[in-house]
């Protein structure tokens, strides 16, 4: 299993993307999923799931993951969340802003 080392973020707030924060948590406190989306009632559960597969995809636990959408499409999502994933495990290769 794998822990974020350091906060991080991916996106932006603006429309047809996501904003993807992520906070390391104490040991064994497992995950904590906030979703805020203007499209929630109509993909919440589909966007809930990619962010769950990609978690497990990583093996992380121990992470407050908050994201904020803006209607963005599921490649996007995975694009922006794979960032803050790689950020937050200090991995990113690339330009950190």
């Amino acid at each position: 299993l794998m822990k974020p080392q350091t906060s991080s973020q991916a996106g932006t707030f603006e429309s047809r993307d996501v904003i993807f924060l992520i906070e390391p948590m104490p040991e064994k406190s497992g995950r904590k999923i906030e979703l805020f989306s203007t499209v929630l009632h109509q993909y919440g559960e589909s966007f809930n799931k990619i962010v769950l597969e990609m978690l497990d995809q990583y093996e992380l636990t121990d992470i407050h993951l908050i994201a904020r959408d803006k209607g963005a499409l599921e490649p996007t999502i995975k694009a922006r969340l794979e960032t803050a994933i790689k950020r937050s495990l200090g991995t990113h290769e690339g330009t950190v802003i």
